[in-house]
């Protein structure tokens, strides 16, 4: 049995999506897995056999533009290259080239994230689903509170 060594609000907090996909930014993944950026940049290079493009991602400058103007210069510090983006297959990737105990839990907990994460837009899907077939059934009256409730269920604005 694995302990949590990582809330799951912080690992869902670091998970944005990027053309279209969910990632984590390789400064976010090594901070959780407690090694440098560098480190962990460094083994994903030896090791590019293993991450093809729907694995990773390098930010374009632009797209690096963009989440510098909505996350601030600090936070990226002095970051030279154009960072990396794995999605959920890169992250899992990740655990066979840095091989500790901490990336290991780390990963395990990650992949249980996505997993919720799935679960629960599939359960908003179905939601959604269930209020159409309600809205159908019942007359006009009802109109403006489904036409709410379905303001509410629209999708969360894409992060940078």
């Amino acid at each position: 049995m694995t302990t949590k060594i990582v809330p799951q609000e912080i690992i869902q907090n670091r998970i944005f999506l990027i053309r279209g996909k969910k990632v984590m930014f390789d400064k976010d993944l090594a901070e959780l897995y407690g090694v440098e950026t560098e480190q962990l940049t460094r083994q994903v290079r030896r090791n590019m056999d293993r991450f093809p493009e729907d694995f990773l991602l390098q930010l374009t400058r632009e797209e690096f533009k963009n989440l510098i103007r909505h996350f601030g210069r600090s936070s990226w510090g002095g970051t030279r290259k154009l960072p990396f983006a794995f999605t959920e297959h890169g992250i899992l990737m990740l655990s066979s080239v840095l091989n500790s105990k901490r990336a290991i839990q780390v990963n395990i907990q990650i992949m249980r994230t996505f997993t919720r994460l799935r679960e629960m837009l599939t359960g908003h899907a179905e939601l959604r689903r269930k209020i159409e077939d309600m809205e159908k059934k019942y007359d006009y009256q009802f109109k403006v509170v489904f036409a709410a409730i379905k303001k509410l269920l629209e999708r969360p604005v894409e992060k940078p």
